[in-house]
């Protein structure tokens, strides 16, 4: 019997697992961490064995093949004993397509995939398709191929799943953009990042499409430079602009999610959607928690939660939409980042600069000559509490980290549900 080793027993981890199992695999999971309660009882009930708190050698170094979860890099001395020896290391969303003949629509980027992810499941749903939601959204892939039967997935996937993907192939590709991202995983090369990103173009042929941003430089300097099996689908403002209404009509405001509403739109003509379900869809569509997510409006101040925004190129799509004096939180776990992307809008937009996390010295290395009002906080509570006092009427408080969460959070969703919170109380 073939052994699975699945590392890390988060969604897609333990979603792996179960199909591993179903599959008549002889199935381990290990978790250096603290599995949560709710996946250690799905692998209970499932009859999967598991560790977490360390990871047992003599376990996992005898397995066939192993499962990797996307947060553990490549660098981690496990992961290079195994691939020392030679034991293959995929994602979960890999393992998961083996077991499926449905069409798969990826979407990835740096800014702006769980948007346009959920808006193209939301315009598949509208027309009445068998579709699932996975990636880094909705249950695992996986576990929605062990237990459910869909025609179609639509799957946000990170830079972190691409990297261990090989015989995967999406049947509609999408890249948004690319900025830099976790330069910290990538050796601090850009390069490498971009390589990564356009993995979502592997094994694709010319029943394939690949759907882009043309005007983005990044992505236009790469596709004349390589050569993609599959039919090129280019968007953009001066390219092609396939939207069945008018840019006011959209539910989704701002430029970005024009974009993101062009690469959905195109998307869903491929998949053979109807025009008027198409429209409908943009114009009813509702958005995502934690980007750009209206809060309240206390003392005549709107509150706004992005805490989506996990890097500076996000943020730049936020500030930019800003339409009213802002007072901008910010900080977190610096993945590398250049902060000067923002700067022309940080001095246009923001009269007072909160900072919160636990290493704020390169931020206030960056901001300091400035000339704004800089308040610097260690938490969340104090952060809010300083925007608060610091607005006036007819401000708004944004928070747009620009930076990853895990210095004081357990997610980016986990710090907009406190920031909101606290802007409740307030």
């Amino acid at each position: 019997m073939k052994r699975i080793v699945v590392l890390g027993a988060g969604e897609s981890g333990s979603g792996a697992a179960i199909l591993a199992k179903e599959k008549g695999f002889d199935v381990f999971v290990s978790d250096c961490g603290t599995i949560s309660e709710p996946y250690r009882a799905l692998l209970d009930l499932n009859g999967v064995p598991w560790e977490d708190g360390k990871h047992s050698e003599e376990l996992i170094l005898n397995a066939d093949e192993v499962v990797k979860s996307p947060g553990i890099p490549l660098t981690a001395p496990l992961i290079q004993k195994l691939q020392a020896q030679g034991t293959p290391i995929i994602s979960e969303i890999e393992f998961a397509s083996r077991y499926t003949k449905a069409k798969m629509i990826c979407i990835t980027g740096s800014n702006g995939k769980t948007t346009t992810t959920s808006l193209i499941f939301y315009i598949l749903k509208q027309a009445g398709l068998n579709v699932g939601l996975a990636g880094n959204i909705g249950n695992s892939l996986a576990l929605q191929v062990a237990h459910e039967d869909h025609d179609y997935y639509v799957i946000e996937l990170s830079s972190f799943q691409l990297d261990n993907m090989y015989d995967f192939k999406a049947d509609v590709a999408i890249l948004l953009n690319i900025t830099p991202d976790h330069l910290d995983r990538y050796d601090y090369k850009f390069q490498n990042y971009v390589d990564a990103k356009f993995r979502i173009t592997r094994n694709q042929t010319k029943e394939d499409s690949f759907i882009y941003w043309a005007e983005d430089p990044v992505i236009d300097r790469e596709m004349k430079r390589l050569q993609l099996g599959a039919t090129l689908y280019p968007y953009g403002f001066s390219v092609q602009n396939p939207l069945p209404v008018s840019e006011e009509e959209l539910a989704l405001k701002g430029r970005h999610n024009v974009l993101n509403s062009m690469a959905a739109t195109i998307a869903a003509n491929v998949v053979g959607i109807k025009k008027e379900v198409i429209r409908e869809s943009l114009k009813t569509f509702q958005g995502v928690e934690h980007r750009l997510q209206y809060v309240a409006t206390v003392r005549g101040v709107r509150w706004i939660n992005d805490s989506k925004a996990t890097n500076v190129n996000s943020c730049w799509y936020a500030l930019e939409s800003m339409t009213t004096p802002t007072v901008l939180i910010l900080g977190g776990k610096d993945k590398g980042n250049d902060y000067s992307e923002i700067d022309e809008l940080v001095k246009e937009k923001c009269h007072t600069l909160v900072f919160m996390g636990l290493h704020n010295e390169k931020l206030r290395e960056h901001f300091g000559g400035f000339g704004l009002n800089i308040i610097d906080t260690d938490n969340l509570h104090d952060a809010v509490q300083a925007a608060y006092h610091a607005a006036k009427e007819g401000d708004t408080v944004l928070l747009s980290p620009c930076c990853a969460s895990f210095d004081l959070f357990k997610s980016y969703e986990d710090r907009g549900e406190q920031f909101m919170e606290a802007v409740r109380k307030l």
